[in-house]
């Protein structure tokens, strides 16, 4: 009778493990929200073992891309955390939109990523021809601000993470900038403008797609692949 209970779970056990691996080959793809009122959002997996997601709804927009992978019956997104410390450059003239000078007395540093948003959490020291510097991060619309006065002209500034040890990365302002006392940098790191809604996410493999485990964190509606 044992031999007979024995043969049957791992009957079963290769059973379950033989459905969730025929599962993952067919997890990849683009799914779509539904059951949901006034919420969009929409999940790829890629074969690649990348994802990308995103939720709107109102005038907020949400967005996550990372690694997933298969976990006792589940889907397991992790979301790639932003660089510490991305690489910068300067707004082109036709990128830079901006074309009000900043307040007398003061000079601003705006960044951000061109056609998507800003990019809070970065530090930017300002140094004049003189040598002075002062450091502001940038808040939650990419801007950094600093009192300066009149007679001081501005001559370069320096950017990384606000939490980052590395060195600084350094930029020469062109000479319609330093007039205006503006100007913008883009950095290489789109996560930065677009943060992370979350860490980790957990869905459950259902039969018609992909629902997510925690309901209070998110609508209780179904993912399904299109």
């Amino acid at each position: 009778m044992k031999k007979i209970i024995t043969a049957l779970l791992i009957t079963c056990l290769n059973s379950a493990v033989f459905a969730e691996v025929k599962n993952t080959k067919d997890l990849p793809g683009h799914y779509y929200l539904q059951g949901v009122r006034e919420v969009g959002s929409e999940l790829l997996l890629g074969k690649d073992g990348q994802f990308q997601w995103m939720m709107s709804y109102g005038a907020v927009d949400q967005y996550a891309q990372g690694t997933w992978l298969v976990d006792k019956g589940n889907v397991l997104l992790v979301s790639t955390p932003a660089a510490e410390n991305p690489s910068f450059r300067l707004f082109t003239e036709d990128e830079m939109r901006i074309r009000k000078p900043a307040k007398a007395g003061t000079w601003v540093a705006i960044v951000g990523i061109p056609q998507v948003g800003p990019t809070p959490g970065v530090a930017v020291k300002f140094e004049s021809k003189t040598g002075k510097t002062l450091t502001a991060i940038s808040d939650a619309n990419g801007d950094a601000i600093v009192d300066m006065p009149d007679s001081e002209e501005w001559m370069r500034a320096g950017l990384r993470g606000a939490k980052s040890k590395s060195d600084w990365q350094w930029f020469a302002i062109p000479a319609e900038r330093k007039k205006d006392r503006i100007a913008a940098f883009a950095n290489s790191d789109e996560s930065q403008a677009r943060p992370a809604t979350f860490e980790k996410l957990q869905l459950k493999i259902e039969e018609k797609g992909l629902r997510i485990s925690d309901q209070e964190a998110m609508p209780r509606g179904l993912y399904t692949k299109q």
